[in-house]
């Protein structure tokens, strides 16, 4: 049984029904920051889901989804332009085949996706379900990982966000197409549909986290500094200066904070020729442990880093980023293509950045304790973020979301923070170059934040860690499993039920 007027839909010319695929994608793209319209997301994928369970056969399935998740990506990623245009005159030709060839790289997967439920399970919504929350999670973990615009990011602004705790983003994914599976089968009068659609609504009201509590009175102070410096003028000789101490008088005023963060890159100068500069932080901050990013070389290597600044200009502990931005922060096979004339878009040459060791992110800062440090694009990678040894008191993330322009990057970068809050129980501090800084407690509610394009400064008491989440112990496993396994029992019943046929429209659910 097929869902009412999809016969319709399939049956119409194919450029119309290519071009309802492309603004379908569209339409369920509203679900992500900063549009935020979750609802909306929820309809669009129940429309989706029926329209390519009753695909006729793999070539309109694949055809269908590749121009669905086309207009999905390219829409959600259409900050990506960004980058490119900071330096326009090099880069600007790129900027659209760079948002194309990403929409594209995100969408095989869900091709790949709908093309294993087809031949494991024909037809049926649960398969769709399986296999696209299958995709999602090979998407953040395959060729480097890109988890952004994940299906299950578009349930952030509403209660669901709270399930994160016990499954991560992907459990998110697995929720909202299950409910949109749900409405499908309501619209072919299949009452059981109606099941999970209740049971995210009596989820919903359990999972409300209310307003913050007030701030602990013996709890750190904690100073976020945002310089408010444009991508395209942060390396300028004759503006840089200008940021570095409009930071410095941030960090100086009274009364004193216990800890004063600065996001990343915010001193120009490489680690190795900093003293100068790292004196006059220390100095200004009065015996305040300072958090900050700068740039350091070791044995001919250059790291993109986050160090502790202590008193006298001490450097006090070190981290290194490990997950770096591909074609950004490094080129694969980076001196074979240098002398081709390729290069990365952040300033450094040949294969760009080196990675720091793995599994070394906890920094000690004096006054407050352990914090896992996160630079930038390492705090979209949830899978990433626990690590062996001490649970840390807080996410510690310095970023420059100037690369990310002004409209839907920074806005979904920070949701992702707040994700990630949640799904560890932990408060982060988040200190960016220009918006969007903020202080996240555990529930994922902002308590402060420094509004994208603003300069300023923001004293939070950080607020308590909560108990490890079931997400910070078993991680992304139990979900993964739930997934694999009940692909492979579609999989087992369609064996049973004979040989399996690539191509059988029409089955039921």
């Amino acid at each position: 049984m097929t869902p009412v007027g999809s016969g319709r839909v399939w049956a119409r010319h194919r450029v119309a029904r290519l071009a309802i695929f492309a603004a379908l994608g569209v339409f369920t793209a509203l679900g992500q920051a900063p549009i935020d319209a979750w609802p909306l997301a929820w309809i669009g994928w129940a429309v989706a889901l029926g329209l390519l369970a009753s695909a006729p056969g793999m070539a309109a399935l694949a055809t269908g989804t590749l121009v669905f998740g086309l207009g999905y990506f390219g829409f959600t990623l259409r900050w990506l332009v960004e980058p490119f245009l900071v330096d326009a005159a090099t880069w600007g030709w790129a900027a659209p085949f760079g948002v194309s060839l990403m929409a594209l790289r995100e969408t095989l997967f869900w091709v790949a996706g709908v093309l294993v439920a087809r031949v494991l399970a024909p037809g049926r919504l649960s398969g769709l379900v399986l296999a696209l929350t299958l995709a999602e999670a090979l998407r953040g973990y395959l060729f480097t990982g890109f988890p952004w615009g994940l299906i299950g990011h578009a349930l952030i602004p509403s209660q669901l966000l709270h399930l994160a705790a016990f499954g991560g983003p992907h459990l998110l994914t697995l929720v909202l197409l299950t409910c949109a599976a749900g409405a499908v089968l309501l619209a072919r009068r299949r009452w059981i549909g109606a099941l999970p659609i209740l049971a995210a609504g009596v989820a919903m009201p359990l999972l409300n986290q209310g307003t913050a509590p007030a701030p602990d009175p013996d709890a750190p102070v904690i100073r976020i500094v945002q310089p408010n410096a444009p991508q395209d003028e942060k390396w300028d000789p004759a503006q840089n200066a200008m940021f570095f101490w409009r930071m410095v008088e941030f960090t100086q005023a009274e009364p004193r904070a216990d800890l004063v963060v600065w996001p990343e890159t915010a001193i120009p100068v490489r680690l190795d020729y900093a003293q100068p500069e790292l004196d006059i932080v220390a100095d200004a901050a009065g015996g305040t442990p300072v958090v900050t990013g700068i740039n350091r070389a070791v044995e001919g290597e250059y790291f993109n880093s986050l160090i502790v600044l202590g008193r006298g200009g001490a450097v006090r502990d070190v981290y290194d980023k490990a997950h770096l931005v591909p074609f950004g922060e490094y080129v694969p096979f980076g001196d074979l293509l240098k002398s081709m004339g390729v290069r990365g878009l952040a300033p450094s040459d040949g294969g760009g950045f080196a990675k720091g060791a793995p599994g070394r992110g906890l920094v000690d800062l004096p006054g407050v304790g352990l914090a896992r440090a996160l630079i930038c694009y390492e705090g979209i990678f949830a899978e990433e973020i626990t690590l062996p040894g001490p649970r840390p008191r807080l996410l510690l993330m310095i970023t420059n979301d100037a690369w990310f322009g002004k409209a839907a990057g920074p806005q979904q970068h920070l949701a992702q923070a707040r994700l990630r809050a949640v799904e560890q129980g932990l408060p982060m501090v988040r200190s960016a170059n220009t918006g969007i800084s903020a202080m996240i407690d555990g529930r994922g509610r902002v308590i402060q934040s420094i509004p994208l394009g603003q300069a300023g400064a923001r004293d939070v008491a950080l607020p308590q860690a909560l108990p490890p989440t079931l997400y910070t112990k078993a991680g992304d496993w139990p979900v993964l499993i739930l997934v694999v396994a009940g692909l492979a029992g579609l999989g087992a019943l369609r064996w049973r039920a004979g040989a399996l046929r690539l191509d059988r429209p029409g089955a039921t659910p």
